[in-house]
């Protein structure tokens, strides 16, 4: 067989590398920010409880959602304690399950209330 009828034949070559060197200069110019290390949410004194609601307060939307840990950086361990102090502090009703205080007000009215 000659290479004419065997047109999508690999060469028995490997594939070469350039050998020029990555020029730095050819790089997009970055703005690297100063490394700012953040305080901890919960500092090492703090105790996790379902009646300390200043600590609790921190982790709720506005909503009253649960906020996830990767917003306000917490460890799976602390996250974990956060919800059950939440979920206690609900079911004691320190606080509300959901905060729909400014909803009411942008909410439209339903059909039946507008037929009646």
């Amino acid at each position: 067989m000659d290479k004419s009828k065997r047109p999508f034949l690999k060469s028995k070559q490997p594939f070469l590398k350039s050998k020029q060197p990555f020029l730095k200069s050819k790089q997009p110019f970055l703005k690297s920010k100063p490394f700012r290390r953040r305080l901890p949410a919960i500092q090492p004194g703090d105790r996790i409880e379902y009646r300390n609601m200043s600590l609790i307060s921190r982790f709720i939307s506005d909503q009253g959602k649960i906020l996830a840990r990767r917003v306000k950086r917490l460890t799976l361990k602390q996250q974990r304690l956060i919800t059950l102090a939440i979920k206690q502090a609900r079911i004691l009703s320190s606080l509300p399950f959901l905060n729909n205080e400014g909803e009411s007000a942008a909410r439209p009215t339903s059909l039946r209330a507008r037929k009646k």
